[in-house]
């Protein structure tokens, strides 16, 4: 099933690179920007997320929390957050239950025919829980629509 704007958010628990539980029912009260992304330390994911430290000003400024969500462990997210000078959260989704909730799962990604790689995909999530902005990336070499993305936030303001 596609998860569209308008629906309500799914709900997940995953671990963060500090080893801490994050709920997005925890977050209700915020808006949440879920960036899901196939796989750290690749050329197309390292760009898309520096992008956003780059520019996490503008995320801030639209009081959303930015959550980097791979199916990579949570210890290669910690090396890669720390490498990259992230400044936001990475979830690791190592059990693929956020991917598979959010219908962002590859069968097999097309790089080395590896099953259970999240899609690059980014869901706007406002206060109440309510998705406002849904984006799968045809192919994983697909950056996101960063214009439409804060359009969506500034309307949340």
């Amino acid at each position: 099933m596609t998860i569209e704007a308008g629906q309500v958010a799914p709900d997940f628990t995953l671990y963060d690179t500090d080893k801490k539980k994050v709920s997005l029912h925890d977050l209700k009260g915020q808006n949440v920007v879920l960036l899901f992304f196939p796989l750290a330390f690749t050329g197309v994911c390292t760009k898309e997320l520096c992008n956003v430290r780059d520019n996490i000003a503008l995320y801030n400024n639209a009081n959303a929390t930015v959550l980097g969500i791979s199916v990579d462990s949570l210890y290669t997210l910690n090396k890669f957050k720390s490498e990259q000078g992230l400044n936001f959260t990475l979830l690791s989704d190592f059990n693929k239950t956020a991917s598979s909730a959010y219908n962002v799962l590859y069968d097999v990604f097309p790089s080395f025919e590896m099953q259970g790689v999240s899609k690059r995909a980014v869901f706007i999530i406002d206060k109440e829980g309510v998705i406002r902005y849904s984006e799968v990336c045809a192919v994983p070499s697909d950056l996101p629509n960063f214009n439409a993305i804060q359009a969506t936030l500034a309307d949340l303001k």
